[in-house]
């Protein structure tokens, strides 16, 4: 698999040292719903790990969360609450949100507040080797003494001086040295070597990450607005302190945009996933963060968000008519369908996989899904479809959705009986002309979200997700 290098610039391979790809994913600040912007880069980084793993690769993967910051601390203020029980609420409604999203579940989740004294052990380093200092306001990493530093965002010292975002402190020695730790009495706040406070934003990264992946890891990523300061950051305390290389891959998302400006809660122009996810559900939001290359901003459009939808309409509907397809006895025409159909999702899963492999082109994998689709929704429109499908069109089929991380609304086998026997029921009516019955029966289970599409001599029944 080849992805963008943002320290160099360009397309490489990912070449794992052991066959573990080991993955560090910066998490969300949790003093907020998870919005749309959000979702965009952790279903990036949920395909990017599900297309490892299908290709036989173990991942280890690791996603943050920011729960203590000075937003957490003001959101807190405002709301009359605990810092700590505002984040660990939002964590939950994390959980919730990214779930609901069909995003695979880290194998890690650490938070910061529990990684104080990994920070203090890095803090501690950097100042023996002369890379941080204190002054009466914290600890600061002197950036003058890395002479890589500004390498990931190629910006010369000076413009990123003039468009840092940085505090206020006339003791640092240079405008772009950032804070390890803060000196406060204000709670949240940890006794530390050199006073009472909490860390700044940076060190909790690099503390963490190492922790669990080691002092040199394959991928590391988040959205592309992190590359300066955090990430820029991030691997000047890192490689100051190991004297290695600290991630061999950086991998940024750009932006979901409204308006032409980025989605972020301090521009109030956000759409909360749980929001999103009521009006479209998963599969369409997922096709909608994925239908944009990962590198170009996404905007957040309405009709976008209607197009995935229909979309995952189609893919839906090839989804069941295969499944009932396969309770119709075989025929020769089926049997020709079957070869047909067997060499189009062959050839399918194969530009599937070089676009994959092509630095995660998923606009082009989901294009080359959709071939085989419609293929089966114009074979079932003409009822061509039968027992002769191979289990290789479903196979390939499910590959490709699982590393999409789509799939569609499960059915219990008590729900699908009681479905079959309301199908039945209404077949009989229609067979003796009662059709007001046979309406109202329709009606019910359309009720209950189930579509019925007729055919020749069957109806087709689809939980609609």
């Amino acid at each position: 698999m080849r992805l963008y290098n943002t320290l160099t610039g360009k397309v490489e391979e990912i070449k794992p040292s052991d066959g573990i790809v080991r993955i560090y994913l910066c998490g969300v600040t949790v003093y907020d719903y998870s919005h749309i912007g959000h979702a965009r880069t952790i279903i990036v980084f949920d395909v990017i790990r599900r297309y490892l793993m299908h290709k036989g690769y173990k991942v280890r993967f690791v996603q943050n969360f920011t729960d203590i910051d000075d937003k957490i601390i003001k959101a807190a203020r405002e709301k009359g609450v605990k810092p700590l029980e505002l984040a660990e609420y939002f964590i939950e409604q994390y959980f919730k949100d990214f779930d609901g999203l069909y995003v695979l579940r880290a194998d890690h989740y650490p938070r910061a507040t529990e990684h104080i004294e990994d920070m203090h052990r890095i803090i501690k380093g950097l100042m023996d080797k002369g890379y941080a200092y204190r002054t009466s306001r914290g600890v600061y990493f002197h950036i003058a003494k890395d002479e890589d530093y500004g390498k990931l965002s190629k910006k010369p010292i000076n413009e990123l001086k003039a468009g840092a975002r940085v505090e206020v402190d006339e003791e640092k020695l240079d405008p772009l040295d950032f804070a390890l730790w803060k000196f406060s009495d204000d709670e949240p706040s940890w006794d530390s070597p050199w006073g009472r406070g909490r860390p700044g934003w940076h060190i909790e990264c690099s503390a963490m990450s190492m922790k669990y992946l080691g002092e040199t890891f394959d991928i590391h990523g988040g959205g592309e607005d992190l590359i300066f300061p955090h990430h820029e950051n991030e691997i000047a305390q890192s490689e100051s302190l190991t004297c290695k290389e600290f991630s061999r891959h950086w991998v940024h998302v750009s932006m979901v945009n409204v308006k032409g400006e980025k989605m972020a809660k301090s521009l109030k122009n956000i759409e909360p996933i749980h929001s999103a996810l009521s009006r479209w559900g998963p599969n369409a939001i997922r096709l909608y963060c994925l239908s944009a290359h990962y590198r170009k901003p996404l905007e957040y459009d309405e009709m976008l968000l209607k197009q995935a939808l229909a979309v995952w309409r189609d893919i839906e509907n090839a989804l069941y008519e295969l499944e009932h397809a396969m309770h119709i006895p075989a025929s020769d025409d089926g049997i020709r369908i079957a070869g047909e159909l067997n060499g189009i999702v062959n050839d399918s899963y194969r530009i599937f996989m070089e676009s994959m492999d092509d630095d995660l082109d998923t606009p082009r994998a989901i294009a080359s899904l959709l071939t085989p689709v419609k293929a089966i929704n114009r074979y079932a429109g003409e009822d061509m479809l039968d027992s002769s499908i191979t289990e290789n069109v479903m196979q390939r089929l499910n590959d490709m959705l699982f590393i999409l991380g789509l799939k569609r609304t499960e059915v219990s086998m008590e729900e699908r009986a009681r479905i079959e026997e309301m199908v039945k029921r209404r077949s009989m009516l229609r067979a003796e002309k009662r059709y007001r019955e046979a309406d109202e029966i329709r009606e019910m289970l359309r009720a209950e979200g189930i579509e019925l599409v007729d055919h020749k001599d069957r109806t087709v029944w689809k939980k609609l997700s």
